[in-house]
């Protein structure tokens, strides 16, 4: 009998995955196609798709930063992530996100959020516990359990710049607060706004991080 053959997007879908982390595997020969085309199309077959055991699953890492100007730390992370799985030999796909750690519409966390519920992965690995989210990682820890996934968090302390980092998505909160209330006529909500302002920027003098982009008197 023939076997069921799909195209490596259709793969990647059937197991949770990316065309991107599919074609990692093949240069590493975890995951190798069925089938591959002088034109280099890639294919897959179904059966060995869905026949993925625990054993074989991936191992998730999760990274992410609140803003665009720490992407040197998000890399540093990813390459933290890398090196310590390739010393466990385990087979890796990385998550990167960017925003608030009180943020849980962020969408790499909407996809590892995916990945346990469908039980799509075999461990999580993550540098430090709040990397995940500000509060709420005991949730996610918790569904984690109940799915069989392990779980890794290469440093348990507090990361030096936590202080910083909290800061940072509580001006955002403002940020974004104020910006609703921004051009309402109402003389309570002007005051308010203007306390708020007032707040965001000592705390963000404090820190040397302050925000231009929000609105201003």
């Amino acid at each position: 009998m023939e076997r069921k053959l799909v195209k490596i997007g259709e793969a990647a879908s059937l197991i949770g995955s990316t065309p991107a982390t599919l074609r990692k595997w093949e240069e590493t020969g975890e995951l190798l196609p069925a089938r591959k085309t002088k034109g280099g199309t890639r294919y897959y077959a179904v059966a060995d798709l869905l026949a993925l055991g625990d054993t074989d699953a991936p191992t998730v890492c999760y990274a992410r930063v609140s803003s665009h100007d720490q992407k040197a730390d998000l890399d540093r992370q990813h390459e933290m992530l890398e090196t310590y799985c390739a010393a466990k030999g385990w087979r890796t796909e990385v998550i990167r996100d960017l925003g608030s750690g009180m943020n849980y519409r962020k969408k790499g966390l909407q996809r590892l959020l995916e990945m346990i519920l469908r039980r799509q992965m075999r461990r999580l690995v993550i540098t430090h516990k709040d990397r995940l989210l500000r509060f709420g990682s005991e949730l996610v820890f918790a569904l984690c359990e109940i799915q069989g996934i392990e779980i890794v968090i290469i440093h348990k302390g507090d990361q030096p710049s936590f202080e910083e980092d909290l800061a940072q998505d509580v001006l955002e909160i403002i940020t974004v607060f104020s910006a609703r209330l921004y051009g309402s006529r109402s003389k309570k909500h002007r005051k308010l706004l203007h306390d708020l302002q007032a707040s965001a920027d000592v705390m963000a003098e404090d820190l040397g991080i302050y925000d231009a982009a929000r609105p201003q008197d």
